[in-house]
């Protein structure tokens, strides 16, 4: 077993010393999405915000993995639904947004929200077929992230 561990520590610092070897692609260095201008003060402001976001998700996802629905559905309400948009400072950051990008952040916040109905209703009825629905809500809010992340950036 502690021979097993060694070798798999090797490989392991072999693939991180290596990395650097591979060379970049083209479609790597090449970065098309869009450059939205924001003042240091509220790209720091948003950055924060989506780095919670992605904290809020994991801890969503935990607490699904633990079966407990209800507080899944308070960190999302909380932290990503649309009752956090004020908490998150939409209203100045939307300014500075493209309309587009707003919409993607704005459904993104509604999905969330949805995302607390469907789950509630799920636990009221518990079934694979309710569990797949919890999911597939959870992915729309992925969803609206990754189409703002592949589409915008701030740096």
């Amino acid at each position: 077993m502690m021979q097993m561990s060694k070798i798999l520590m090797i490989g392991l610092i072999f693939a991180i010393s290596s990395w650097s070897a591979f060379p970049k692609s083209s479609i790597a260095s090449q970065d098309n999405r869009q450059m939205v201008e924001l003042p240091k003060m509220m790209q720091e402001h948003m950055l924060a915000n989506m780095r919670d976001h992605l904290v809020a998700l994991n801890e969503m996802l935990g607490e699904l993995a633990q079966g407990d629905i209800d507080k899944a559905s308070v960190i999302a309400e909380k932290r990503l639904g649309m009752s956090s948009m004020s908490l998150h400072g939409a209203a100045h950051l939307g300014k500075f947004m493209p309309k587009e990008m707003g919409v993607i952040g704005t459904n993104m916040h509604r999905a969330a929200s949805q995302f607390v109905i469907i789950a509630k209703n799920a636990e009221l009825e518990p079934s694979k077929k309710s569990q797949r629905k919890i999911y597939k809500a959870l992915q729309e809010i992925t969803a609206n992230c990754n189409a703002c992340h592949q589409g915008y950036r701030i740096r």
